[in-house]
């Protein structure tokens, strides 16, 4: 198959995985282990995570709603404390990857679920880090983030969408994203989806996908 364009998720994929901060997160506060993911993984699509992604929510309904389903399962989080620690470091090979990409003619997108808090769609807390992740996003022939939309990953809708943008078939489309189940429908729709566990991986199977030599 030859493919003209690669959709990339951003958390997780540009930058890293914000489970990383997470966990980082629970140590300090002495929570088990992954305790975030098993919030926001309870009624996915109608707990304070999902509200907040599709924009149905503010930060300060986040902070209690998040807080209240803490306490139901258990222990003691602000949803504030997690917002604080989403934006994740750049990474620097996936944005030169990007480009390459660019460089060989590829279209590229970017779906990202984010949630309307911190600076632009990396959610960035600082100046530096939103001019930074502008700059990445300028880079892309089309973004959709869920906070703007109202749609959020893995409803098929927000894959549709981004190829009705970008005027392609999902066939002609790579696809990558960090979670599995966001993964699952751009496969049914037709793309080759590449589930991201590291930098050095995605970029390995993505050059393998394109036979394209990336960074």
């Amino acid at each position: 198959m030859t493919y003209t364009t690669v959709i990339f998720d951003f958390g997780g994929v540009i930058t890293a995985s914000p489970f990383e901060a997470f966990n980082r997160l629970e140590a300090e506060r002495g929570l088990p282990r992954d305790f975030i993911r098993r919030v926001n993984a309870a009624d996915p699509d109608r707990n304070a995570w999902a509200r907040f992604e599709r924009a149905e929510i503010d930060a300060a309904a986040f902070d209690a709603l998040f807080a209240a389903e803490a306490r139901a399962m258990g222990h003691m989080l602000e949803g504030e404390a997690v917002l604080a620690v989403l934006a994740g470091a750049v990474r620097p090979a996936m944005v030169a990857a990007l480009d390459t990409l660019k460089a060989r003619q590829f279209t590229i997108g970017c779906i990202t679920n984010n949630v309307p808090s911190g600076k632009g769609a990396g959610m960035a807390r600082s100046e530096a880090l939103a001019a930074e992740v502008a700059a990445i996003m300028a880079r892309f022939d089309h973004v959709i983030e869920s906070s703007k939309v109202g749609v959020r990953k893995p409803d098929p809708r927000i894959y549709e969408m981004m190829c009705a943008a970008l005027g392609v078939q999902p066939a002609a489309c790579v696809y990558l994203d960090d979670l599995g189940i966001n993964c699952k429908p751009a496969s049914r729709m037709g793309m080759h989806a590449i589930k991201v566990t590291s930098g050095e991986q995605a970029l390995a199977e993505l050059s393998a996908a394109l036979g394209v030599a990336l960074p």
